[in-house]
């Protein structure tokens, strides 16, 4: 069964707003104040928690460890958990794109770095994961992405064939996991990255998800 797992982070929905006010929340709790914008900082939003609080340190120009960095990690994921979908909104025609590829008898998933849990409460939240075959998070498996792995249990418990799957991100992380995974990759340029995506190379770009049908029967025929 032809299969098309997607990343969801700055693939699927933009997440940075609600990722920047969890961060803020521990620099507020510390007292600085909010340290990071979504004007600046969506790049390092999508890349995790330990990628926000580094930079919150490193421009607050204090001296930290990764010692501060743990401690300070589950602040951030409570305060998210607490208020994960304030700003989160999915890409213009992610939600319509998905429902073309069920119904032209494609299996869908999700394939994310997020936490399992996390991104099951999102995606209900946004009233989107009915509609996806399988979910498979950071602590799902005992590996992430960039292995393979988890790419190959998504499209797994979608009910699909590893050999007839591809995987569509934003990241380096997305484009070395299908790599790995032997599996084509289609970038989005409409994520925090931008078009900076095209420089790594990968076997489809789109600037839009209405792009999307007619390039993943391309790859996946």
């Amino acid at each position: 069964m032809r299969t098309v797992i997607f990343d969801l982070d700055g693939t699927l929905a933009d997440t940075s707003g609600d990722l920047l006010a969890a961060a803020n929340v521990c620099f507020r709790a510390l007292g600085h104040g909010d340290v990071l914008t979504t004007a600046t900082d969506a790049g390092t939003a999508v890349k995790g928690v330990r990628a926000m609080l580094t930079l919150g340190f490193d421009r607050l120009g204090i001296d930290y460890s990764s010692a501060d960095i743990d401690a300070n990690f589950p602040v951030v994921i409570d305060a998210y958990a607490r208020d994960i979908a304030r700003y989160t909104t999915l890409y213009p025609g992610a939600r319509e794109a998905v429902s073309r590829l069920r119904d032209n008898g494609y299996k869908v998933g999700i394939c994310t770095n997020k936490p399992e849990g996390l991104a099951e409460q999102l995606m209900a939240e946004l009233d989107f994961r009915d509609v996806f075959h399988s979910l498979v998070g950071a602590d799902t498996l005992p590996v992430r992405k960039p292995d393979p792995k988890p790419f190959v249990e998504a499209v797994m418990r979608a009910g699909g064939d590893p050999s007839r799957a591809v995987l569509v991100g934003d990241t380096q992380t997305d484009r070395d996991t299908s790599t790995n995974a032997g599996a084509p990759s289609i970038l989005v340029t409409f994520g925090p990255g931008g078009r900076e995506v095209v420089a790594l190379k990968p076997e489809a770009l789109i600037d839009h998800f209405d792009d999307l049908d007619a390039i993943v029967a391309r790859l996946i025929a």
